[in-house]
């Protein structure tokens, strides 16, 4: 073993050496999903810190010493000569020396690549930073070869499942590949899904990445307008789509919607469809059996028994393309890179989320083929997990089959949004009374800061056996800024830590760091899973407006963040629906956090109306509770509850009471579109509609801002 020495954050880090791939992953699990082998204890506990903050889990030592970021330590002692006396300490090292980090993570990894990089990093700027020259690899080749046992268990809302090992997995996609190859599709060209989450699109996926296709995918809820303003933007040559869906106890058709989108795509030349639930295929559509080359009198593939020909293609060759929101404009077409995502992933999901290590880990994730999580999902791929893949309502017929689902199939970590948390909590649910939950390690929740609460549920009604992570992050860079990891304590309602290798601060409005104040989520060194560029931007001047024209060569994320002394944070909502009032700047998640502890109200949303030159009000509209009516006496109590659990600048001029909020169709809250809606601008200019999930419930706030009569209080 090499001499070690400790970090010293004062001292430059010095140019690290090039870590050759080991072309090899993480060592093969067994071929069974696990059995209830327990996961490694942790200790619920609700006592204040040294800080007075609620500490409400810590890790064992035994859990310490097998979390990841312990392995990685002790690799970089033996292979790097590097010790850290903390975390805190690791994650400065990780962003003051990213070449010796990043390269750390390709070889710890065992990154499969074709060619070996040059460099680790080319260009050390932002927009523009030049990861892993010379580098040639895939993302398919990385998430399926290595790897053996069950990669994908599938469970349909109304009882269909599937499972499909590495083996049969690698066989559909080289047979996808194959068919793929068949339509003239080559590198570069874009192959397009309107899928749910089920096997056949992680197939596609897959396929397309293997032959260096750019992948991009829409749920098939979506009307035909909300999908074209995505797929519209980027030409694809293949679209696929399904003949309808399940989803909350029914059966939706969707063969019209896909029709309609396929005709409007001047590009497409062939569709494929799967044949989901039955119905009969819509006329000059290819079945998808054809495209994997099945008889259709046999059912079985011509190339059943292959192995995908993987493109060994340049560190920088486009994966995917995510879209934003759109809820303000066209969405942002996000283009990702096939070596960013895998170093990223390899990254998040061994040190982070604890899974590889030749242990079989199973992932349950609530997720459509609309949001970056899925994606995110697929991704764990790379490090031989299997992932269970639910399509349908997690509500139907009660949120228990989610929790049911988890124990059936011996997950071991679960990504849940913070909404859907909160809902089993008003539901008044008891997880570990539902399900044999033995074999969870971890809950994730994303979407939406999770209230203090939160984390006290998920300790006290799934098992204080669980790690309770919140993190946050972004579709634009497909991960996390800040999460959490299994070696440091969880307070209640903040976020442990800032993933290594992110240099996430906040920053004032001179571009200063601040610590224990509110500021913008900054970051200030490349990451490698930042955006490549914004499809349709060639000049990248919509790339450079949206991240980083207010702090110039530093990302601005958009988000109100406050970093505490120890490293942890807590979010505040989106900075471009900050709340001033008499100067003082407040985030939209202290409203949120405030109202969950109050069961009249089942949901709200916050803005503020005021704008250059104008005051404006700061109006509050709440869901209430079925069968409470929001009178002056609850009123009076809401007004009363902010003001003691804020502050008195935080009292709404109006409390309103509405039947139904907007969302976007990833569940986000719509406060932007709200408040350009009440400072009087149309609502074609406001917001667009193909990106709300339920468009009609912005009309009583058009009606309100026209004058019309809400409920007042």
């Amino acid at each position: 073993m090499r001499g070690t020495r400790s970090y010293d954050p004062t001292r430059r880090p010095a140019p690290s050496r090039r870590a050759a791939p080991r072309g090899a992953g993480p060592v093969p699990a067994s071929s069974e999903l696990p059995p209830n082998v327990g996961a490694m204890p942790g200790t619920a506990l609700d006592h204040p810190g040294s800080d007075g903050t609620d500490i409400v889990w810590e890790p064992s030592p035994e859990r310490i010493a097998a979390s990841g970021v312990t392995r990685f330590r002790r690799w970089l002692a033996e292979h790097r000569g590097l010790t850290f006396a903390s975390y805190e300490e690791l994650w400065q090292w990780s962003v003051d020396d990213l070449e010796g980090f990043w390269s750390a993570i390709w070889e710890f990894g065992g990154v499969r690549a074709a060619a070996p990089p040059t460099a680790v990093l080319a260009e050390r700027r932002m927009p523009g930073a030049r990861w892993f020259p010379g580098a040639r690899l895939n993302f398919a080749e990385g998430c399926l070869e290595g790897h053996e046992g069950t990669a994908i268990v599938f469970v349909r809302e109304d009882g269909l499942e599937r499972t499909l090992t590495f083996a049969e997995l690698r066989a559909q996609v080289a047979a996808a590949a194959a068919g793929l190859r068949r339509l003239g599709v080559q590198a570069g060209d874009r192959v397009a899904g309107v899928l749910p989450n089920c096997p056949e699109a992680i197939v596609a996926m897959l396929a397309s990445a293997g032959i260096g296709a750019i992948w991009t995918s829409c749920a098939p809820e979506n009307g035909p307008q909300a999908v074209l303003d995505r797929f519209a933007q980027v030409e694809p040559s293949v679209l696929l789509g399904v003949d309808g869906y399940v989803f909350a106890g029914r059966q939706h058709d969707v063969r019209e919607t896909f029709g309609r989108v396929a005709a409007a795509l001047p590009s497409v030349r062939h569709r494929v469809v799967v044949p989901y639930v039955g119905a009969d295929l819509p006329p000059d559509c290819l079945p998808w059996a054809s495209l994997l080359g099945e008889s259709e009198s046999e059912g079985e593939g011509d190339a059943g028994a292959g192995a995908p020909a993987y493109e060994a293609l340049p560190f920088d060759h486009p994966l995917w393309i995510l879209y934003s929101s759109g809820t303000t404009g066209p969405p942002k077409a996000i283009v990702h890179g096939h070596g960013g995502i895998v170093l990223e992933h390899l990254k998040y999901q061994l040190l982070h989320h604890d899974m590889g290590f030749g242990e079989r880990c199973v992932a349950l994730t609530l997720a459509s083929t609309n949001w970056v999580i899925w994606n995110m999902l697929v991704a764990t791929l790379l490090v031989g997990t299997t992932i269970v893949l639910y399509d349908g309502s997690p509500n139907h017929p009660g949120p228990e089959v989610v929790w049911q689902l988890a124990g059936r199939v011996r997950a071991t970590h679960v990504r849940l949004s913070a909404a859907w948390i909160q809902r089993c909590m008003r539901d008044g649910l008891s997880p570990k009374a539902l399900a044999d939950l033995s074999s969870l390690r971890m809950i994730t929740s994303t979407g939406s800061p999770l209230p203090a609460e939160g984390f006290r549920w998920l300790v006290d009604e799934v098992g204080s056996h669980v790690c309770p992570v919140s993190g946050s992050g972004g579709t634009d860079v497909c991960t996390g800024f800040v999460g959490g990891v299994t070696t440091e304590p969880i307070r209640a309602g903040e976020i442990q830590c800032r993933a290594l290798g992110v240099a996430a601060y906040a920053f004032d409005d001179e571009g200063h760091a601040v610590v224990d104040e509110v500021g913008e989520l900054v970051v200030t060194e490349p990451m490698p899973s930042m955006p490549l560029y914004l499809w349709g931007d060639p000049d990248g001047a919509r790339l450079h407006d949206t991240y980083f024209s207010m702090y110039p060569g530093v990302w601005r994320h958009g988000d109100w963040v406050r970093f505490t002394p120890r490293g942890g944070c807590l979010i505040y909502g989106r900075s471009d629906a900050t709340l001033n009032r008499g100067g003082v700047r407040m985030g939209t998640s202290e409203f949120y956090r405030a109202l969950e502890r109050v069961p009249e109200v089942v949901d709200s949303l916050v803005v503020d109306t005021s704008f250059a030159g104008n005051d404006g009000e700061l109006l509050l509209f709440v869901v209430p509770a079925p069968g409470v009516e929001l009178d002056d006496a609850l009123v009076a109590r809401l007004r009363a509850h902010l003001r003691a659990e804020l502050s008195p600048r935080h009292v709404p001029s109006r409390i309103l009471a509405v039947d139904e909020l907007p969302e976007t169709i990833t569940g986000k809250r719509c406060e932007v579109p709200v408040k350009r809606i009440l400072q009087g601008m149309p609502l074609e200019q406001a917001v667009t509609l193909s990106s709300i999930r339920n468009p009609d419930a912005l009309t009583w706030f058009v009606r309100l801002a026209e004058g019309g009569n809400g409920r007042p209080g």
